[in-house]
């Protein structure tokens, strides 16, 4: 009884999670490279159990629930298919008859580029969540702290990436390295993360801005909540108490 009123209190929360394991189900079923759709997913698993056995002890709001599970279908699709080779310029012609690709003037997929400004526009919220309630970050530290994050988070990725290509080699390290001959390519991802998160942090502090005010938000910002420093000031404290 107890577990049904713990289902039925977070249907939502588990709707999304349920909708999710479909499409990876799907999309696992015969992908046309098994091997980049294997390892394009190793992050993705550690996340899923991640979320799932936080959930308990720390349930985020809808909002943010809603925003990671649109950026994992978007993640979940490129892994189908790999980042560079999803097939959007066959659907606009397709469907809209449409040549996007001419439109734009686009050599490369560039749906990998669509994924790591999605980050940041789709994760910025969540984190800053995190700050607030976990690290009690306060006024304009509640959407700094956040931005710097998800520029961190990019930054490691990268990284990863760099690292799994150059252990791998071969064609598999470069398809998931998805630089799609671009010298640039991890510094053009970084930045259109860093942009998504700048939108979504800027509307939340508008939206704010209109129900608190700036002076509010710049007051929390500055309020110190220990008087004295840290440095040689607390490591004379710990000594003293612990009667060294």
């Amino acid at each position: 009884m107890a577990k049904e009123g713990f289902f039925r209190k977070n249907k939502y929360a588990f709707s999304l999670l349920i909708i999710i394991l479909v499409l990876f189900g799907i999309t696992a079923i015969n992908p046309p490279y098994p091997q980049d759709f294997f390892y394009e997913h190793i992050m993705t698993i550690v996340f899923f159990v991640l979320m799932i056995f936080s959930y308990k002890y720390f349930r985020l709001s809808n909002l943010s629930y809603t925003l990671i599970f649109a950026f994992l279908i978007l993640h979940i699709i490129g892994a189908r298919f790999t980042y560079s080779e999803v097939p959007y310029p066959q659907f606009f012609m397709n469907y809209f008859n449409f040549d996007i690709q001419e439109f734009f003037g686009w050599e490369r997929n560039h749906y990998d580029r669509l994924v790591h400004f999605s980050f940041g526009l789709l994760f910025a919220y969540p984190l800053r969540e995190l700050f607030w309630r976990v690290a009690q970050a306060k006024g304009i530290w509640r959407y700094y702290l956040p931005l710097e994050l998800v520029m961190a988070f990019s930054m490691l990725y990268e990284l990863i990436e760099y690292g799994f290509a150059v252990i791998v080699g071969g064609d598999v390290g470069q398809s998931y390295l998805g630089t799609q001959g671009d010298e640039w390519d991890a510094q053009k991802d970084m930045l259109l993360a860093t942009l998504g998160g700048l939108i979504t942090l800027s509307v939340t502090f508008f939206v704010n801005l209109f129900y608190k005010g700036f002076k509010n938000e710049l007051k929390d910002s500055l309020k110190i909540s220990r008087k004295t420093p840290l440095g040689e000031v607390e490591l004379r404290r710990l000594k003293k108490r612990a009667g060294r």
